[in-house]
């Protein structure tokens, strides 16, 4: 997480606010040095820092939380509220023209990702939108970059509209743009050409890209590991090109994320996407709020629903329900809802998402994706009667789906005893048996 760093100093603050019946103007004083330590080492830009500390500190010594019964949590409820302003305040989606179709123009320095991103978000707005994008390779100068936007437009199965690299921006734009009315695509995103550094050329060529096809959307692609130059570079971009949003790459590497919370109060555009991986779906719509509680350690719950509802069947759902009220799931029906989580993302990802999950208790949750490969392994071992019927097991059919999976009789064995275990649980949960004794906190997968 790019605010790994960020989180764990605000945390590690608040954790001294709690719980305190009395907040007195020295202690906020104490609390916010300490917040602004923790943003200026996160690479936040030092206005934004003073700005921010100082709102916080207006707000948090005011009759609203020193007469509160709780001022601690009400000091952080103050920094949560100001977090999320500073990032937008609320979600603000892609624009969507009245008549189609809408323009899309990205912008961005050489190496943010910029082409992968332009695949990103058309494949966002079909996925979620039920839109019909069409791709545009205006970026003539960087080897491959027709290529690498045309390999990604026949991997999405969407239109690709190239001149070659001998043709000029301006026409291929022009041209994208008439394509996608007669073939009726209601969006069309342009990739534009990127620089090392910012240049009038480079400016100049943008600039009569936007006179000629008025775009609907000017969106800068900004990469997150570059910090205070990510700042500097969507202010240049801003002032000379007037953009209307910023998508944030890389905010799932090594980043200590200060220009996420930069970039929107600099340039005072909306950051509406954020790249929080290499694949093709790792693209999350920005959500201010949700980012703020993330890194504050309140959790992100909504996005975990939202990323459950994408990748898992109703259907099916109810179905497993159903047998877990009768204690009746299968292995088959196991591996299937495995599968699903997994689809949802890596499950370190989704622990981030889980309230409390920056807390130091959770960094000792190591989650490790191998051994689930092998609980899978075990499973595919055995055959559809041991699946359906895991009572029949007996030592030689232990020790023959031991050897075929490439794990020990004592991980079958294990396996075998915490899917027995999990099923009686869930039984008691859906039968709403509260007072019953459960087991020893639920399901667990071996190895791990």
């Amino acid at each position: 997480m790019a605010f790994e760093g960020l989180a764990e100093r605000l945390q590690a603050t608040f954790d001294k606010m709690k719980g305190r019946g009395k907040v007195s103007e020295a202690d906020v004083k104490e609390m916010m040095r300490e917040v602004r330590l923790a943003l200026l080492e996160a690479d936040v830009n030092f206005k934004v820092v003073k700005k921010f500390v100082n709102d916080v500190k207006e707000r948090a010594v005011g009759q609203e939380v020193m007469k509160s019964l709780t001022p601690g949590q009400q000091v952080i409820k103050v920094v949560n509220e100001e977090l999320t302003a500073l990032m937008g305040g609320e979600q603000t989606k892609i624009a969507t023209a009245q008549k189609s179709p809408t323009v899309v123009m990205m912008a961005g320095l050489q190496g943010a990702g910029k082409t992968t991103t332009v695949a990103k978000i058309a494949n966002h707005l079909r996925k979620h939108n039920n839109r019909k994008p069409l791709l545009a390779a205006a970026d003539i100068y960087r080897p491959a970059a027709i290529d690498q936007l045309e390999t990604l437009g026949k991997q999405l199965n969407m239109p690709v509209y190239s001149l070659g690299d001998q043709a000029s921006p301006v026409d291929i734009a022009k041209g994208a743009v008439e394509q996608a009315k007669e073939e009726h695509c209601d969006y069309v995103l342009i990739d534009t050409a990127g620089r090392l550094h910012i240049d009038e050329n480079l400016m100049g060529e943008l600039q009569e890209v936007k006179q000629a096809v008025q775009p609907d959307e000017i969106l800068l692609v900004v990469d997150a590991m570059t910090g205070q130059d990510a700042v500097n570079v969507a202010e240049s971009f801003n002032e000379q090109l007037g953009i209307t949003g910023a998508v944030l790459t890389k905010l799932d590497g090594d980043t200590r994320g200060g220009a996420a919370l930069s970039v929107r109060q600099v340039t005072g555009v909306p950051i509406k996407f954020a790249g929080v991986g290499e694949k093709i779906d790792e693209l999350d719509e920005f959500h201010p709020e949700r980012m703020a509680s993330r890194i504050l350690g309140m959790g992100d719950v909504l996005s975990l629903i939202e990323k459950a509802q994408t990748n898992v069947d109703d259907e099916r759902a109810k179905e497993l329900e159903k047998k877990m009220r009768s204690a009746e799931m299968t292995f088959d029906d196991f591996l299937e809802q495995l599968e699903q989580v997994r689809n949802m993302g890596p499950l370190d990802d989704l622990l981030q998402m889980m309230p409390g999950a920056n807390k130091k208790a959770m960094k000792n949750i190591q989650v490790d994706e191998s051994q689930i490969g092998r609980v899978e392994a075990i499973v595919r071992s055995m055959t559809k009667h041991e699946k359906d019927n895991p009572s029949v097991m007996n030592a030689s059919r232990k020790r023959r789906i031991a050897k075929g999976s490439g794990t020990t009789i004592q991980d079958v064995n294990r396996l075998l005893k915490q899917f027995e275990d999990m099923k009686k649980m869930m039984k008691q949960m859906t039968s709403g048996q509260k007072g019953k004794k459960k087991g020893k906190g639920g399901f667990q997968l071996p190895f791990m």
